[in-house]
């Protein structure tokens, strides 16, 4: 069985850039959504980066984002993969456009919402529908019933995302089958804050 991946979203501060390194993560994020408290501007997002050549993969989020964005994004940062919120046609777009793997978030709550195919996403991030009224799409720290993917193999890559923690990631694993898992919140003392234990907590308890 291969070893689970892990993404860390939300990467704001050194200390949590530091964390996340140290720690061995897959995936390190950086969210360029305004409204999120982890927010960081593309200059921001670079510093932070250069900080350590290697390591985690870095990961660009954007919520339908302008040509523009995408462009400053990837210009001061050059990511290894760009995660949207946004139609499957306009990731496709970006995806021939900017050369870069991109990754496409879903939300579910039945079976019935699962994908059957990507639509041009290199991955999709699989989480929770956002909360009525919510004014971000995804990010909530929200989790769904994992059994909706028990047995369920699509035949392309996916990531288990929404309301994951370092006490309950290894269950989730188990029910979903997930080869990979997204946390943000879920590894934070208070919003937008990284806790480096819980980082590493986190990954014990992914990998375990």
């Amino acid at each position: 069985m291969n070893q689970v991946l892990v993404k860390i979203c939300g990467v704001n501060s050194a200390e949590a850039f530091d964390a996340v390194v140290a720690a061995g993560a897959d995936y390190l994020a950086f969210n360029f959504f305004e409204k999120s408290p982890r927010y960081v501007t593309p200059a921001q997002a670079a510093a932070l980066s250069a900080r350590y050549v290697g390591g985690p993969q870095r990961v660009a989020l954007l919520v339908q984002p302008d040509d523009a964005a995408v462009d400053a994004v990837v210009a001061a940062l050059q990511p290894d993969t760009l995660q949207l919120y946004a139609p499957p046609a306009r990731v496709a777009e970006l995806r021939a456009r900017t050369g870069l793997q991109v990754w496409r978030a879903v939300g579910v709550s039945a079976q019935s919402d699962l994908p059957t195919g990507t639509e041009g996403a290199d991955l999709l991030l699989i989480e929770a529908k956002p909360p009525k009224g919510s004014d971000r799409p995804g990010g909530n720290a929200a989790s769904f019933d994992w059994d909706i993917l028990a047995g369920w193999t699509p035949g392309f890559d996916w990531m288990l995302a929404g309301g994951l923690t370092p006490d309950n990631v290894a269950e989730a694993i188990a029910r979903s089958g997930a080869p990979a898992v997204d946390v943000s919140s879920g590894v934070e003392s208070a919003p937008g804050v990284k806790d480096a234990a819980l980082i590493r907590a986190f990954i014990r308890a992914a990998r375990g």
